[in-house]
Formats: structure tokens, C-alpha cells, sequence
């Protein structure tokens, strides 16, 4: 199998899907002759033709709603939203339109448009290109949301999107678009939505994460079983919603402790959703509380980002106050 960054691997699965199904078609700011800004739609123009991979003008509000009609029509619509910063224009139509068009046509219709975006820290991009927005997006019924964490993962999960028949935004960390290689085959294969993986195994405490944060997660447990014997089961959860609630409960209920890390701000982020679910349901089996380590709660900054994101450090202190509890 030939190894691929993210980046080749979003481009390969999308020449592939293209050439196999002539209604998908992707629009965005820069998406056409230029590729993207990172160049993940590189030759889709050139390959497809301008009909199905275009430039847009810099209206976000109007490229999502633009593929909410097309999306009607029957097509298959691929947006790109340049930075996840970007895509709070677009925020009316994608919760109030796309997230409610089953609902509210009585299931009549549905609306089977992918949004992808770059999203979160690690290039320097200060607060306008580094946010993790995906709570937004979480507390709205009837949106799949994934996070993409590795290029194995980026075919198989884009290829699940473009297969759904429902609305997908798809988070793709930019800190590992290039740094992160893996093997990635050649052939279709979709990765269910709803299915977490997991990464290490053990026995201690549980460590969820998901995107660029599942590598440090890994990074921490590795280093704690070196270092204190600690036996850490890492799971990076690949969708947010669905959400895999069962084998996070299985895996609490076991090891007794978890750990919630996440790049976005600690107050009303997932990881407090996901605290509260881990409480409903293992209450009884727990340890110690549910701890959080994530970003701070002010806008993401550019000289300090090494301080402001939760790395492998942050994360191993935190599974230390659990294990010390």
C-alpha cells in the first residue's frame, strides 16, 4: 500500500470518488485551478472540468446554502469552508436549513451535502485560522460530525460521507495535514460513523481525544507506561456525532478513571458533554471525576500557542491527578 499524508489521501479519495460518481461536484474559495489553500482539491479542476470543481465568491452563507439547493436537485455537493474560523457566516443556514431538512419536511427530504474544513492549531495562524469550533456544531440535531486524526481514517470516513445520505461536516486538523504518514489502500473501503478506535489498550484510566489531540493523547500514554507503569487505553472517538457511547462506557467501566482532552476551549466544549454522559452511565464504576485538560478559555493566540494547546505534558499531568486521586 502506498503511504500517504492527509493531504494526498483527501485528493486520492476524492479523484477516486469523482470518477466514480458524476454527480459530486466541489466549490470554495481557491478550490479550482489553485487546489485549495492546502491543496487538497489539487487537479479535480483540471481532471473533472469547471462544472464540477469551481471557485466561489468569499460568502460562506452563500456556499453552504448554495449546496443546500443543489443538494435538493440530486447532486452530490463537496464544500470547502477555507479555515473553520470561517464558517460561522454559513452558521444560520447550516443549523437552521441543513441540520432541520428532514424534520422539518417530515422526512420527505434530505440533504446529503459535505462540508470539509481545516480546522485547530499548530501553524501559528493566531485567532482567525486556528479555532476547533465542532461544539457549535455538537448541540444541533441532525448534523454528522467527524474528525479526521490520520490518513487511513481520512479516506475511509470522507468516503462514508459522500455516501450519506445526510449532512457531514468533516474537521481536518491542519497540524498533521503533512506531518502524519500512513499506508492508505488503493481500493474503496468506508469506516462506519459511530465506531471508535482504539488506539492502546489498558487497564488504569481511559484517554478520549479525537483529531491532532489523539496524537498526543498517544504520545502521553506511551510515556506514562515508560515512565510509571501507568496502563493507559487510548480512544480516539473519529465522529463526535454519532457518538460510540457504548465503547466509552465499556472502557470507563473497566479502568475506573477517564481523561477528556480536546484543543478547544474547556468551558461548554465536548469534553463537558462528554463528562456529564460518562457520569449518567458509570457513576458507580468511577474512581475519580472525569478531568478535562484542553485549551484555555480565551481567544486562541499566536505567540503562546505552545502554552495554550493541551500536549502530551498537559495531558500526562492530568492523567496523574486522576491516577492520584
Amino acid at each position: 500500500m502506498p503511504v500517504m499524508n492527509i493531504i494526498q489521501s483527501l485528493n486520492h479519495t476524492l479523484h477516486e470518488a469523482f470518477a466514480a460518481d458524476d454527480r459530486l461536484l466541489t466549490f470554495g474559495e481557491d478550490v479550482g485551478a489553485f487546489g485549495g489553500v492546502f491543496r487538497v482539491t489539487s487537479g479535480l479542476k483540471k481532471t473533472f472540468g469547471e462544472d464540477r470543481c469551481f471557485n466561489t465568491p468569499l460568502a460562506e452563507g452563500g456556499i453552504v446554502g448554495f449546496g443546500i439547493g443543489i443538494a435538493q436537485k440530486g447532486l452530490k455537493p463537496i464544500c470547502e469552508i477555507q479555515f473553520a474560523d470561517y464558517i460561522f457566516p454559513a452558521y444560520d443556514q447550516i443549523v437552521n436549513e441543513l441540520a432541520k431538512m428532514r424534520y422539518r419536511t417530515g422526512n420527505q427530504y434530505s440533504c446529503p451535502l459535505v462540508i470539509r474544513t481545516p480546522c485547530g492549531g499548530g501553524i501559528h495562524g493566531g485567532h482567525y485560522h486556528s479555532q476547533s469550533p465542532e461544539a457549535h456544531f455538537l448541540h444541533t440535531p441532525g448534523i454528522n460530525v467527524v474528525y479526521i486524526s490520520g490518513p487511513y481514517d481520512a479516506k475511509g470516513l470522507l468516503l462514508t460521507a459522500i455516501h450519506s445520505n445526510d449532512p457531514v461536516i468533516i474537521f481536518e486538523p491542519k497540524r498533521i495535514y503533512r506531518s502524519l504518514k500512513e499506508e492508505v489502500p488503493l481500493e474503496m473501503y468506508t469506516i462506519p460513523f459511530g465506531k471508535v478506535h482504539i488506539a492502546r489498550t489498558g487497564k488504569s484510566v481511559t484517554l478520549l481525544g479525537w483529531g491532532a489531540q489523539h496524537h498526543q493523547n498517544c504520545q502521553a500514554a506511551d510515556e506514562l507506561r515508560e515512565s510509571h507503569k501507568i496502563d493507559v487505553e487510548v480512544i480516539n472517538l473519529r465522529t463526535l456525532n454519532p457518538l460510540d457511547l457504548n465503547a466509552i462506557v465499556y472502557s470507563v467501566k473497566k479502568t475506573g478513571r477517564c481523561v477528556v482532552a480536546h484543543e478547544a476551549p474547556q468551558t461548554m466544549g465536548f469534553g463537558a458533554e462528554l463528562a456529564a454522559l460518562i457520569m449518567e452511565e458509570c457513576f458507580l464504576h468511577l474512581e475519580a471525576p472525569v478531568k478535562r485538560c484542553c485549551g484555555l478559555d480565551t481567544p486562541f493566540p499566536n505567540a503562546l500557542e505552545e502554552e495554550y494547546l493541551p500536549d502530551a505534558p498537559r495531558v500526562k499531568q492530568a492523567i496523574l491527578e486522576v491516577m492520584e486521586y
